[in-house]
């Protein structure tokens, strides 16, 4: 629920419903804290996302979303405050063991961060880095069969199996971003963080794009927790909405029966 001065205009929301006994959220934020240059970014966050979920984090530019989702992975140290992710306090953990975690989790961004020479196939098995390195997850051509097998049965999911041998360079914006969910999926993710995953796209393009994303996780049970400016696809495509205004939560709550107006209330 909303936890600021904006309670008297954002809509009673039921409450999250509990992990199941004896279960870790995949998440879990306990008063984070960041700053730059002395300004404060991130003002104490709480949050929780259970197993299987799908989230949106909601907020005007320069509310703290990026920053939020970034100190989570430690691609950014927190100045305060606790992370558990996935069950491990992750601002704790340095080396092999930091990097060992990350491997279980992807991350989808604005900029699908192809190779933009390489074949759709062989992006695609550089998923498969996240837990074997050498240079059978560089090339299509190197690949063990499992692991290009693999790769192909995520390129079908994505409806871009038949795309596999031509260069990421030709594709389409939305083509491209479904080759970056294809990758993401063939890390064999147990949670995946996207950063305004369609920001990049057209209109049409993005809402294909993220409805296939959200039901892809869904399907495969995968955590998804994404930023987004559209709040027609936080509505749509997450059960659960937090906000963040200037640094702080002001909504922790399911998405049925929000409503854009009053979500809008939020960016003022």
């Amino acid at each position: 629920m909303a936890v600021t001065s904006l309670d008297a205009t954002l809509e009673a929301v039921p409450a999250r419903p509990k992990t199941a006994a004896g279960a870790f959220p995949d998440l879990a934020l306990r008063g984070l804290r960041k700053s730059f240059g002395g300004v404060e970014i991130l003002c104490g966050v709480d949050l929780e996302i259970a197993k299987g979920r799908s989230v949106a984090l909601i907020g005007a530019n320069g509310s703290g979303k990026s920053t939020l989702m970034r100190c989570c992975l430690r691609l950014l140290d927190p100045d305060g405050g606790t992370i558990r992710l996935l069950g491990s306090d992750i601002t704790k953990l340095n080396g092999r063991a930091l990097r060992r975690l990350r491997a279980r989790v992807g991350f989808v961004f604005q900029r699908h961060n192809l190779v933009p020479r390489l074949s759709v196939l062989s992006n695609v098995l550089h998923g498969a880095q996240a837990r074997r390195g050498g240079p059978s997850t560089w090339f299509q051509g190197l690949a063990r069969t499992e692991d290009r097998e693999e790769a192909m049965h995520c390129l079908d999911l994505v409806g871009l199996a038949d795309q596999a041998a031509k260069r990421a360079d030709t594709l389409s914006g939305g083509q491209s971003q479904r080759v970056a969910i294809a990758r993401a999926l063939m890390q064999r993710p147990h949670m995946v963080f996207a950063d305004e995953p369609v920001a990049s796209l057209d209109p049409a393009a993005g809402e294909d794009v993220m409805a296939l994303f959200a039901n892809l996780m869904q399907d495969q049970n995968v955590t998804l927790f994404f930023t987004s400016h559209h709040l027609n696809h936080a509505l749509d495509f997450a059960d659960h909405l937090i906000a963040l205004q200037s640094g702080r939560k002001v909504l922790d709550g399911v998405s049925a029966g929000q409503n854009l107006a009053t979500l809008k209330s939020i960016y003022q």
